[in-house]
């Protein structure tokens, strides 16, 4: 297990907001906390505290009233942190290696190969030529559907056909260096992980996988752990002292770095 932070930007504001809440329409979402510092603040303390692979996530959709403003403070960041953080809203095979040359170790894609509800092989492939497998993070964050969880795009508002399992893992994983995958359900909430999910995802064993979403305690975390055999790298937005919330960064990492050994 690994300590992966985040930097959520949302309408050119550092953000944690209740992930299903978000909406392109009028670039809404409900909000946990929005803060007064901007993304270099926050890439520059983990780069200090030398924590790397966490994610810089641009939630507004190209082209909308924000979205430049939440671009630059996404580059600001690479900036200040060049190489230990991913970036993902909106890459697709035209962008992607101008993040990398900003900066960026890796960059996190999920619209521009899941399009119109199905798994895109072609354009998978192509991202992947164009960037390297070693570069290349698909995030396979997902809503619950009957039974079964099933990737989601377009910053979480629309489901495909494909529902994760460890067949459709270890295909996708042939591709791409890591998996991020938000438990979209509980996003934001604080309230307690996907123990479903998780357990799914820590059954399967091949490359790295981040888990975020409703980590709202140590007894969260113990449980994450336990579920994911250790094998999960975890992600902890609102529930944050970085962010307002009430579980300490200090402990987290200390958390961490003791179930390593």
């Amino acid at each position: 297990m690994e300590f992966r932070p985040c930097i959520d930007i949302h309408n050119g504001k550092v953000k944690q907001i209740v992930g299903g809440s978000l909406r392109d329409e009028g670039s809404r979402a409900e909000e946990n906390f929005v803060s007064e510092q901007d993304a270099g603040f926050y890439a520059r303390f983990y780069r200090d505290d030398g924590i790397r692979g966490g994610h810089v996530v641009l939630l507004n959709k190209e082209g909308t009233e924000y979205y430049e403003e939440t671009r630059r403070q996404a580059l600001l960041a690479l900036r200040e942190y060049p190489g230990g953080l991913q970036v993902g809203g909106g890459i697709r095979r035209e962008n992607a290696c101008a993040y990398l040359d900003a900066g960026a170790s890796h960059v996190i894609v999920t619209s521009s190969v899941f399009q119109d509800g199905k798994l895109r092989r072609d354009n998978l492939e192509a991202l992947e030529k164009e960037v390297g497998r070693e570069h290349l993070v698909l995030d396979l964050s997902c809503r619950r559907r009957g039974a079964d969880y099933y990737i989601v795009t377009d910053r979480w508002q629309k489901f495909t056909d494909v529902a994760i399992d460890g067949a459709v893992l270890t295909e996708l994983a042939e591709h791409c260096a890591e998996f991020l995958v938000h438990a979209v359900d509980v996003e934001g909430k604080a309230n307690g992980i996907e123990e479903d999910l998780a357990g799914l995802l820590g059954a399967w064993e091949g490359i790295p996988v981040t888990y975020a979403g409703g980590v709202g305690s140590f007894a969260d975390l113990r449980k994450l752990k336990e579920l994911g055999r250790g094998r999960l790298n975890v992600t902890i937005g609102s529930a944050l002292d970085l962010f307002g919330g009430p579980v300490n960064y200090r402990e987290v990492v200390k958390f961490v770095a003791e179930s390593r050994e």
